[in-house]
């Protein structure tokens, strides 16, 4: 891929690791509410998923939910979060290099921009971010609907060729995809055979990213 002129990132597990603590919490409160599922499954099953569509999931799935579920279950995961969490390691680095190169970014997220703020402010990465914040909650969309994503491009009036996207999970890569986006996906744990089959181009460690960016 050519050098990009914007680098929109994922916000969970790609600039945070808030995953292993949100998916714990999630799994709590599945199990709670009729759904037995370790944090393994809930990781596996829910990654990038917006809290609507995990809803009607779970739902599907035997589970009981109450009408305020969701903002019942983003109070427990925020108040986990508030405990911390840190940065992806590698993150603060790429952003260096992004801001002597530079070229802009920005993060997209099926989150809210509360959750967002919440492990960005304590890591002190939110800064970074004032003013280029793009959530699924806000925009009433949320991945892989390319919806959010193209907000991102026309935020910063760029053509989709010259943007690339990180994401660590398949909704995202396949969100950029059908944006026309190329996209980086981020497999740290695994194979990464999920997202290099919607189109990603895969690497393992975040340290790998500027040499992949040309930064």
């Amino acid at each position: 891929m050519a050098r990009p002129d914007l680098v929109i990132f994922d916000c969970d597990g790609v600039l945070v690791d808030t995953e292993p603590v949100s998916n714990a919490v999630l799994a709590a409160n599945l199990t709670r509410h009729g759904l037995a599922l370790s944090t393994a499954e809930c990781t596996a099953m829910f990654t990038g998923w917006s809290m609507a569509n995990v809803r009607t999931e779970a739902i599907c799935l035997g589970a009981t939910l109450p009408e305020n579920w969701i903002d019942a279950v983003y109070a427990e995961e925020f108040e986990a979060l508030r405990q911390g969490v840190p940065p992806v390691a590698g993150i603060p680095e790429i952003l260096d290099r992004l801001d002597a190169a530079a070229i802009p970014y920005c993060v997209a997220s099926n989150g809210s921009e509360e959750k967002m703020a919440i492990p960005l402010g304590q890591t002190g990465l939110l800064p970074r971010f004032q003013g280029a914040m793009f959530s699924a909650h806000s925009l009433n969309t949320s991945k892989p609907d390319p919806a959010l994503f193209q907000a991102a491009l026309a935020a910063f009036k760029m053509a989709p060729a010259r943007a690339v996207v990180i994401e660590d999970s398949t909704l995202g890569a396949t969100g950029a995809a059908r944006a026309g986006i190329p996209c980086y996906g981020f497999a740290p744990h695994e194979g990464g055979t999920d997202l290099a089959a919607v189109g990603a181009r895969i690497f393992k460690d975040m340290r790998e990213l500027p040499d992949l960016l040309g930064v």
